[in-house]
């Protein structure tokens, strides 16, 4: 048994034209039965004459036209009108008349050029055909013919609402297309800031500090060596980056660092000659979902800022897993100095304060007594236990 779900997919893969072609069909086939003859839409009230070759012409007009009605929808709204003038003037009232009403709704839906010259030719055909009719007839009621003419304008304005909501979700989806995509690109540039701007500060202090042990070659030795694990370190989280990029660039490393490598930070800070304190309270959950990432980049632009601005000063670092939260906070005793850095734009922290607010969790960065800093950020999601 074939599976309805791929011949649902099989039809839609079809030309529209095919896909619209047995509704006309099925309409044409109506208006040759017998019990339907002289049951059609009947304007006028001529009296009804037996088919001929010309009501044939008429019904397939009326009906075949349906085909293109979405594709060329003009040129449908143009045929099928001519066939359903013939099948009144000449007293055929084919039941493929019901076609006209569909053929305004689909011209309202699709009709994307001359639609007000449409309208205004529809409407000088239909006092045309409306006259001839009245001239033929027994003298029907004018009010007979306004009727018709406005149940033919109520199928061109659902079409064109059709045509207003189908525009209106395309704009909708657009739009949050368009939202989506610049929340992305937010996203990665916060973390190419964070993973650069540590990274490099690291480097350029370390790289300032070599410059004045020349005097003192193990101590140069190991500060070109931190240089150069910084400059790995630098690397590997480049690549988590790239990851975001390229899902198809894949690493065996974790793409998102954990709260247990705050420590590496700490460690790396150390060895670029900033004296830090670290304190870690209570136990890493398993799942923290985003929070330990935004603790992680909390710590890692807190200690750069440090290297920055208060480069050589005390530093402090405690990082406290509570049950439902991470509590971070960073702070400088305002003793060092922030001559052997590059500044800052700002976009560091703006970027930690909205990555925490995302998550429902509070972010501050205050100055301190002494002229330091102080790093403050409560972010939900911690332990469970």
């Amino acid at each position: 048994m074939i599976d309805r779900r791929r011949l649902l997919d099989l039809w839609r893969r079809l030309d529209v034209t095919v896909r619209d072609l047995p509704f006309g069909l099925l309409l044409l086939v109506a208006s040759l039965l017998p019990a339907l003859r002289g049951n059609g839409t009947e304007v006028g009230g001529l009296p009804t004459r037996p088919a001929d070759a010309l009501a044939g012409v008429a019904a397939v007009l009326q009906t075949v036209p349906l085909a293109v009605r979405r594709r060329w929808p003009l040129v449908c709204v143009a045929l099928v009108s001519f066939g359903f003038a013939v099948d009144q003037i000449r007293g055929y009232h084919l039941f493929a008349g019901t076609a006209l009403p569909i053929a305004l709704i689909s011209a309202g839906s699709y009709l994307e050029k001359y639609r007000r010259a449409t309208l205004a030719a529809a409407t000088v055909a239909f006092v045309g055909v409306s006259v001839e009719l009245y001239r033929r007839g027994p003298g029907e009621s004018v009010i007979e013919f306004v009727s018709f003419y406005l149940v033919l304008a109520l199928a061109w304005g659902i079409g064109a609402w059709m045509r207003s909501a189908r525009a209106a979700e395309a704009e909708r989806r657009s739009r949050a297309a368009e939202d989506a995509r610049t929340a992305e690109r937010s996203r990665i540039a916060r973390e190419l800031h964070d993973v650069v701007t540590h990274h490099v500060t690291a480097m350029v202090v370390q790289s300032e500090a070599a410059r004045y042990l020349t005097a003192a070659p193990e101590r140069l030795d190991d500060t070109l060596a931190a240089v150069s694990d910084t400059g790995r370190r630098a690397i590997t989280d480049l690549r988590h980056l790239l990851e975001l990029l390229n899902p198809d660039h894949g690493t065996a490393e974790p793409r998102t660092p954990p709260v247990g490598r705050v420590l590496t930070l700490v460690e790396q800070t150390r060895r670029a000659g900033q004296p830090v304190e670290f304190t870690e309270d209570g136990t890493p959950a398993a799942s923290t979902r985003s929070a330990d990432l935004v603790a992680y980049r909390v710590v890692q632009e807190a200690l750069t800022n440090a290297l920055k601005y208060d480069h050589g000063g005390k530093t402090s670092v405690l990082v406290r897993h509570g049950e439902r939260e991470i509590t971070v906070e960073v702070g400088t005793d305002g003793s060092g100095t922030g001559a052997a850095s590059p500044g800052g734009s700002g976009r560091g922290l703006a970027g930690l304060r909205e990555r925490v607010d995302v998550l429902g969790g509070e972010f501050s960065a205050d100055r301190a007594d002494g002229g330091g800093f102080v790093v403050r950020a409560r972010i939900p999601g911690g332990s469970t236990a």
